[in-house]
């Protein structure tokens, strides 16, 4: 029997290992959160099954997204990360991921922790919501505009709100699954 998927999945088997194990399930894993913040950034322009079939080539080319060693990347790095075939060669893009594990490093020793600060965009709960259809959901919401602010506020790059809420769905601070969708049930019951 076939499962029921929200309509945006197609049969590629990367995007259907995607939305069955990760898209919208709650993430609280510094590192995967910021791995995830990055590759958002990343997508911009771009569809997402762009960015899934390059994610373990940034896992590679960036330290699997550990902020203190992406921190480091020196400018020759990047210049040869730019020659990569296999990342997405946009120089903006490309420092951004730099700036942003920075960004994050540099809140964190003012004593503000990464994920507490994404976390409280949705009071540290996920907002559940129903759609019949995936285009019924928004690409940008309240909670997506109050987090790029607060992400810009503190020096992020490409946190945009329609990025923010891309994020969000990811991540599982917003859950969009389809109401027909067997992740929508899981993720419902799971939540109480």
């Amino acid at each position: 029997m076939t499962k029921s998927r929200c309509g945006w999945v197609t049969n590629d088997p990367d995007y259907l290992a995607y939305h069955d194990e990760e898209w919208g399930v709650p993430c609280f894993d510094r590192q995967r959160l910021f791995e995830m913040l990055c590759l958002e950034g990343q997508q911009a322009g771009l569809s997402w099954i762009t960015v899934l079939k390059k994610r373990d080539a940034y896992r590679r080319a960036f330290y699997q997204f550990i902020p203190e060693k992406v921190a480091e990347i020196s400018a020759e790095t990047v210049g040869m990360l730019l020659q990569s075939p296999e990342l997405i060669r946009n120089k903006l893009k490309i420092n951004a991921i730099i700036n942003n594990a920075q960004a994050l490093l540099a809140m964190e020793a003012q004593g503000e922790e990464f994920v507490n600060v994404i976390w409280q965009t949705v009071s540290h709960h996920p907002l559940h919501q129903s759609y019949t259809d995936y285009r019924q959901a928004p690409v940008r919401s309240p909670q997506s505009e109050s987090l790029s602010k607060e992400l810009k506020k503190r020096g992020f790059k490409f946190v945009g709100p329609i990025i923010c809420h891309a994020y969000m769905q990811a991540c599982g601070l917003i859950i969009d699954h389809q109401v027909n969708c067997f992740k929508y049930l899981e993720t419902n019951k799971s939540l109480g």
